[in-house]
């Protein structure tokens, strides 16, 4: 399975690491999938439970131009060859798409009779407050029927 955000925030980019912002939710919420408490382990440590899970971790932009965090605010978009990539992964079954920026990015990616699952997600970001993290954790942990 392979998991896609948008574009890395300011944290994220600083630190050289995805989903670095200590608000965001991500590594809660894919921890609850796995069943592993991510949020405890350093990023290693974090990336390597992922791998053991078959999971990846991916951009549906490629390069854009944003001032600040927010997707709202992601302009001149070059999306990400996902479709490529997921071409030369034979095992995938599934994309998932952390957020709406990225779902309405990366799912054009692919042609309408993929084979692969293509799985909306709320967004993990602290900016979006609409949904509980329950809820979050909810629609998350429908990925578990990907997992091999």
């Amino acid at each position: 399975m392979l998991v896609c955000g948008s574009l890395p925030g300011e944290a994220s980019l600083g630190a050289g690491r995805y989903y670095a912002h200590p608000r965001n939710q991500f590594w809660t919420l894919i921890g609850g999938v796995i069943g592993c408490d991510l949020v405890r382990l350093d990023y290693d440590a974090r990336l390597a439970a992922l791998l053991a899970h078959r999971v990846g971790l991916w951009d549906s932009v490629a390069r854009a131009t944003r001032q600040g965090s927010l997707d709202a605010a992601i302009r001149e978009v070059e999306p990400a060859p996902l479709g490529a990539l997921a071409a030369t992964l034979p095992a995938l079954c599934a994309v998932a798409f952390n957020g709406g920026a990225a779902w309405r990015i990366g799912r054009r990616q692919f042609a309408a009779d993929s084979a692969l699952a293509l799985v909306q997600l709320p967004s993990s970001s602290p900016a979006y407050c609409r949904v509980s993290l329950h809820e979050k954790q909810q629609a998350w942990n429908d990925l578990r029927k990907f997992l091999r």
